[in-house]
């Protein structure tokens, strides 16, 4: 079952291809400091994943101006998000979550995505959308079966401006 609000954010360290090489990013790290948004997608390179990062990208400052950093997860190796991003121009911090540890842990991994295809892909997370807050609580929480359904961008917006 995902997480809902109210509910403490599992913490987690991912990894994230910055142009300095790979780093690992802790979502602890931004605890009494700054609200996260985490936007979990299903996988790079497919065009709604292109579209939620791409506008997103474009409008991250509606999001540091809210005090919030942004993070993208998917499963996708680093080295494949990171070649995503450049040819894409997504400027979100993207997160590599290979094995499904913290899909798992939010409640939103797929048990077969896209079974229709006969894809047999397992632990891929749900198109989902986390507001966290400085004390790490959930504060915002969406998740969809529907891989083509974007999150709502304007209630999460809502989320961080109720916030402060």
């Amino acid at each position: 079952m995902a997480l809902k609000v109210g509910d403490k954010a599992p913490d987690f360290e991912l990894t994230t291809k910055s142009a300095e090489g790979p780093k690992k990013i802790k979502l602890s790290a931004n605890f009494g400091k700054k609200n996260t948004v985490l936007l979990f997608f299903p996988m790079a390179f497919t065009g709604v994943c292109t579209k939620e990062m791409c506008e997103v990208s474009q409008g991250i400052g509606a999001y540091t101006g809210l005090n919030a950093d942004v993070l993208g997860i998917s499963g996708d190796n680093p080295f494949a998000q990171g070649a995503w991003a450049d040819k894409e121009k997504i400027t979100v911090p993207l997160l590599s979550d290979y094995e499904h540890k913290v899909a798992h842990a939010y409640g939103i991994a797929y048990d077969s995505f896209l079974p229709q295809k006969n894809l047999g892909m397992g632990g891929v997370p749900k198109r989902s959308a986390f507001v966290i807050d400085k004390q790490g609580v959930v504060r915002y929480a969406e998740s969809s079966d529907d891989p083509g359904q974007l999150p709502n961008f304007e209630k999460i917006k809502g989320a961080l401006a109720q916030l402060g």
